[in-house]
């Protein structure tokens, strides 16, 4: 199955990351920024990298941009230039937008604007810095909502050699386990006689307060 062409514009870290990763993940990738130096830095790991303005719509249309299903808009200083990029890309009819915010007022704004996708990348790296310092078995943390995350959780002590039916996850602790990762393994909707071991990554899904109170068990 083909893979949908994504395009990033704005090459800061975030937007260098985003297009490290996607590469790994055999995407197409155009890569959009007004700095020749960042278009430089990315040219071995985008599939085509573009010095231009994203504020200009026709420039925009020559690239192509309503073509792709996805366009991220990692600008991050420049807030005038992120609003009016995510706002051109709507009115050119692109599918998906997603827009980096650097604060809850921005991102207001540009749902307001008709972004599809707001992440806040500097608040959510610091929400897993500050669970993890204070969780040793919290292993990564995805907030989905002011309310609801995914947690990867160290299998605690106290489930460790239980099945799934025996821990009674959901009923006592109103969280879904999605996953287990066991060392490259990924076990996928596990059973209910699924044994958790010690080394066991659990993926779990839930309300933040349940996962907290999970994440508590020794």
């Amino acid at each position: 199955m083909k893979k949908t062409p994504i395009a990033v514009i704005g090459l800061g870290r975030f937007g260098y990351s985003l297009i490290g990763e996607f590469n790994k993940m055999g995407y197409e990738i155009l890569a959009i920024d007004i700095d020749q130096a960042s278009i430089n830095k990315v040219r071995d790991i985008a599939t085509h990298a573009v010095r231009a303005d994203s504020m200009d719509e026709e420039v925009l249309k020559s690239l192509g941009i309503r073509n792709f299903d996805i366009v991220v808009v990692a600008i991050g200083d420049d807030i005038q230039a992120n609003i009016l990029t995510a706002i051109t890309l709507k009115e050119l009819g692109v599918k998906k937008v997603i827009a980096k915010a650097k604060n809850e007022l921005h991102g207001k704004v540009l749902e307001k604007i008709g972004a599809d996708i707001v992440v806040y990348p500097e608040r959510d790296m610091a929400v897993k810095l500050a669970h993890s310092l204070v969780r040793d078995n919290i292993i990564d943390y995805i907030n989905l909502s002011n309310e609801y995350s995914i947690f990867e959780l160290l299998t605690p002590r106290q489930l460790t050699g239980k099945t799934l039916a025996a821990s009674n996850l959901r009923q006592k602790f109103k969280v879904n386990l999605v996953a287990i990762k066991r060392g490259n393994e990924i076990i996928v909707t596990p059973t209910p006689e699924e044994e958790m071991l010690a080394s066991d990554i659990l993926i779990l899904l839930g309300h933040n307060d349940n996962l907290e109170e999970l994440s508590r068990l020794n």
